[in-house]
């Protein structure tokens, strides 16, 4: 796949991966990123040089977007993993290891 398009989709998929953190989606969440992930290492692995500095930029823009949402899903994530981190904290001893 043409690594522009896959950019593309990427930024997409990034973008409801802020909708789903939003929600508290987690499930979709999951859904998501595994996708992203296979897709970055698609490209990762795919890659072929950009062939206009018009197509460089727009890349460049998209890696932009992408990083700025996955840093949207952080924020809304951190907090319910140092939840699950305090909850987890708070039972006894062998407890976590069995559910």
């Amino acid at each position: 796949m043409n690594s522009l398009i896959l950019l593309e989709n990427m930024r997409q998929i990034a973008s409801d991966m802020v909708e789903a953190a939003r929600a508290n989606d987690w499930d979709r969440l999951v859904t998501l990123e595994q996708t992203v992930a296979a897709m970055r290492n698609s490209l990762a692995a795919n890659d072929e040089p950009s062939s206009s500095p018009a197509e460089r930029a727009r890349k460049f823009d998209l890696m932009k977007q992408i990083l700025a949402d996955d840093a949207e899903v952080r924020r809304h994530v951190e907090p319910w993993v140092q939840h699950v981190k305090s909850y987890l904290g708070r039972l006894p001893a062998g407890t976590a290891e069995n559910s």
